[in-house]
């Protein structure tokens, strides 16, 4: 059973109101900061003299006292006038409220963390650890915190608009937080295991403190995490914001981190082999930071990649385009740095030590870059493609333009290079000298270049010989379902090509039982059919699918 319905819609928000909500949350936005800064100063204050607040520093209190008596009631007295009217469905689904919930959170989150995990981690680490201001500054902004998620999460005057970006957030910030900390841990161990305890201590800083503040600050990340991940929803979280941080944050942040530990490692090896020209001890000092960084990396990309393999097809495709671009940028700068380095040992064979490090620098990029790109882009998988997604066409343009670019830079720098040594009286250096630098940069990029425009081609030849498809008439859905809205939103997908968002109902829903997608792309079974039926003929940016008890489906196009 299906039903069609046009959304009538309200008006359009009035302007005055627009600027008024906009006016008051950033007032009160800055009336929060000034309060909490005020009142951390005077508790820090209290801290350090115990009974006498007042002594030297007297401008330091007055402004703390200016701050917290004039600037705390105002904000007060603002926040229960905004309250007040959160009744009200349209102020409640103010994108300004959400826009204000998200942005106090994100900042209290990440001063008091930050402050509270610093204190902590100096007292355990430090002989004369300074515990005072922070924590003062993170007891303070721990209280703004707790009391900005109590609005957040609250079930009456919560945000409409934005409501899933401070779970994101507070995934993410304790995400890179722990895993940059667990690098520097890690990092420390092993070069003690590898270099020795003799080389890396001394009586007054030991070399277990900083190994200790990191793994403090790296237990602080990992349980941020924890909390907003799995205790806070942000694992059920699909489409848009939640997408995003997937993808930049799990990852192409610990893919980056994951290829440049992966490429010192092989670096140090192969001097160790062919460049013993420094001592031991020096050779091994990025070892312990490469080792720890890969291994980090590594993990944490590959739990975020097996998390955005049960989201949508155009998420699981960029997860794999970026790991793809981040691959490719690093093999490409180790083929531009072999190629300069190889024409400097050509040309000045005595040079030595120099020239052969830099060869066995570009050599560990090329071959960790060139191994993770062959592994996520899949060549000859790439070129038996009969369709290509417009995430592919747009990643295969981006690299083709960008690596264009780079060339004719490049090549200009070559010109200038060459019509300056052949038309002004210069000395210190070969021809070759003067051009190896840009020429391999020239040479590497050109070959990317060319590649992705061969491949791009290919595409649009295939597709023309295909024909035209058929024409998208739906932007993007919003999908209203019970527990378990994956199934309804892959037929979606499939069905319309567009992004679909999950909202999920508050009280159980039924969920609709999801067939198979045959080989022409049209699902099977009595959903997809309901849901073809359902879709058919409708055309409009946005679309409301609402999945009810019982098998049946609204589908209401929404007005712009």
């Amino acid at each position: 059973m299906s039903a069609t319905k046009v959304a009538a819609g309200p008006g359009a928000v009035p302007a005055q109101a627009k600027v008024r909500r906009l006016v008051v949350f950033v007032l009160l936005f800055a009336l929060v900061v000034i309060a909490a800064n005020g009142l951390s100063g005077l508790l820090e204050r209290l801290l350090r003299s115990g009974q006498v607040l007042a002594g030297e520093g007297v401008a330091g209190l007055a402004l703390s006292l200016a701050f917290t008596l004039i600037g705390g009631p105002l904000a007060a007295l603002l926040w229960w006038l905004v309250w007040r009217r959160l009744d009200e469905e349209a102020e409640r689904a103010a994108p300004s409220w959400g826009l204000y919930v998200a942005a106090v959170y994100t900042m209290s989150l990440v001063i008091s963390a930050t402050s509270l995990l610093a204190m902590v981690a100096s007292l355990i680490a430090d002989n004369n650890p300074e515990w005072r201001s922070p924590l003062s500054v993170g007891l303070v902004w721990a209280l703004v915190w707790v009391w900005h998620r109590w609005m957040w999460r609250h079930p009456a005057r919560g945000p409409l608009q934005l409501a899933t970006v401070p779970a994101v957030i507070g995934t993410y910030f304790g995400l890179a937080l722990g895993m940059g900390a667990a690098v520097l841990a890690l990092g420390g161990l092993f070069d003690v295991a590898l270099r020795g305890s003799l080389e890396l201590t001394s009586t007054d800083n030991p070399w277990w403190r900083p190994v200790l503040r990191d793994l403090v600050l790296a237990a602080g990340g990992a349980s941020l995490w924890w909390w907003h991940w799995l205790r806070g929803g942000a694992r059920r979280l699909r489409g848009g914001f939640a997408d995003v941080g997937v993808i930049v944050v799990g990852v192409l942040a610990p893919g980056l981190l994951a290829l440049g530990g992966a490429g010192s490692v092989l670096f140090v090896l192969l001097r160790m082999v062919f460049d013993r020209q420094d001592p031991l001890l020096a050779l091994l000092e990025p070892l312990g930071v490469g080792i720890a960084a890969a291994a980090v990396g590594a993990l944490v990309w590959r739990y975020n990649r097996a998390a955005a393999a049960s989201r949508a097809e155009r998420t699981r495709q960029a997860g794999m385009l970026v790991t793809s671009g981040v691959a490719l940028a690093a093999a490409a700068s180790g083929v531009g740095v072999v190629v300069n380095a190889a024409l400097s040992i050509a040309v000045s064979p005595l040079a030595g030590g120099n020239a052969r490090t830099l060869l066995l620098g570009g050599i560990s990029s090329l071959a960790v870059g060139g191994c993770v790109w062959w592994l996520a882009w899949r060549p000859a998988e790439q070129h038996r493609r009969l369709a290509a997604g417009a995430g592919r066409r747009v990643y295969l343009v981006a690299v083709f333009g960008l690596s264009a670019v780079v060339a004719l830079v490049a090549l200009l720098v070559v010109g200038y290079r060459l019509f300056e040594f052949f038309l002004a009286d210069v000395t210190g250096g070969s021809l070759v000298d003067r051009i190896r630098a840009p020429l391999g940069l020239l040479v590497a990029t050109g070959l990317a270049a060319g590649y992705h425009l061969a491949v791009w081609r290919q595409d649009r030849t295939r597709q023309a010989a295909a024909g035209p498809g058929p024409k998208r008439t739906i932007g993007h859905v919003i999908l209203v379902a019970g527990d378990d809205p994956e199934p309804l939103r892959r037929i979606i997908e499939e069905l319309t090509g567009a992004g679909v968002t999950v909202w999920n109902r508050a009280e159980a829903g039924v969920p609709l039982p999801a067939g198979p997608v045959n080989a022409s792309g049209l699902p099977e079974g009595d959903s997809g059919r309901q849901l073809a039926v359902a879709l058919a003929g409708v055309s409009a940016r946005r679309v409301l699918v609402i999945a009810g008890p019982g098998g049946m489906l609204d589908v209401i196009p929404l007005r712009d």
